[in-house]
């Protein structure tokens, strides 16, 4: 099933959210650090992490409990499925270590989101004070501005669009890139594909199964399309990947990476443009990357936040 929007901000929420994830890099002094400083960083928003050992089942339910017997506490859950906790009363982040480091990281910077920005600090520990609980409009909200904020933190700001502006156009390149940061190639083809001044958009799906109604199929999780991209070919609304998708040929079955492949897609005036897609399967996903030919002969020009960026075909 495909996921739903998880970082969409209104534009001014966007600059609010991404000047406290700015200030904290530069007491953190995280900017010119690499993979991201993340215990600097905690240290910085005077947050800690409890201990990772206890972040199981079991452990959750009593800690809850407990905590609940004593003052109402409601924790404040990151995600969907339990993998990070904030305690705003005690100004502890809950991680689970049996998810791998990337990730790991991410969560951290996304639950010290919530704490270093004062609106959600406040307002889960008014809430954990009480017995009601966060409206889910604003609940949402807050999910995408800690998203955003923790996106800021791990590729600092525009610093990753700079460093891919001088690397291959490949699926590589955000593979690569994704160690440099400390990031998970899923975060890092998702931020090359979104920060990118040339066409291209990444495809992230479930691993390929076998239906027996309709055959082998790959849902699809996620598509990460450039501005670019979509200026020109619109917003791909795939759901999923069948044996009769254009995609479908370019799926790395029984082995780890798809090379180059050409392929045809129409724009919004109706003219067909020769692309060129690759894989590659991370074994969580299987990541597409698809961009027109022309992109490749393009010249990305990257200047300071404030000024228009251009891009100039060759």
């Amino acid at each position: 099933m495909t996921k739903p929007d998880d970082s969409s901000l209104d534009p001014e929420d966007l600059r609010a959210v991404e000047a406290r994830a700015r200030r904290l890099l530069d007491r953190a002094d995280a900017w010119n650090r690499f993979p991201v400083p993340i215990e600097d960083i905690l240290s910085a928003a005077k947050v800690q992490v409890a201990p990772t050992s206890a972040f199981d089942a079991d452990s959750i339910l009593a800690y809850l409990k407990g905590r609940a017997a004593d003052t109402g506490v409601r924790i404040k859950s990151a995600i969907t499925k339990v993998f990070g906790l904030y305690d705003a009363g005690e100004s502890l982040i809950h991680v689970d270590d049996t998810v791998v480091e990337s990730k790991r990281t991410f969560l951290k910077l996304h639950e010290t989101a919530h704490h270093d920005m004062p609106t959600h600090r406040k307002t889960f520990r008014f809430f954990q004070d009480c017995e009601k609980t966060l409206a889910p409009e604003i609940a949402d909200q807050f999910e995408r501005e800690a998203n955003n904020f923790a996106r800021f933190a791990l590729f600092k700001g525009d610093t990753y669009a700079e460093y891919a502006s001088d690397c291959a156009f490949e699926i590589k390149t955000p593979m690569k890139l994704a160690k440099k940061f400390g990031a998970s190639i899923y975060a890092s083809a998702r931020e090359f594909a979104r920060t990118n001044d040339r066409a291209c958009v990444v495809y992230i799906l479930e691993p390929p199964e076998f239906c027996q109604a309709n055959g082998a199929k790959a849902i699809v999780r996620r598509i990460e399309p450039s501005n670019d991209y979509v200026a020109r070919f619109g917003h791909p609304a795939d759901k999923v990947i069948t044996s009769d998708h254009f995609l479908w040929s370019v799926l790395p079955c029984g082995r780890r990476m798809t090379r180059p492949t050409a392929v045809s897609v129409i724009d919004k005036n109706g003219t067909c443009h020769d692309c060129v897609a690759e894989a590659f399967d991370t074994t969580y996903n299987v990541l597409i990357l698809l961009y027109p030919v022309r992109a490749l002969s393009a010249r990305t020009i990257i200047l300071p936040r404030g000024f228009k960026k251009k891009v100039a075909d060759k």
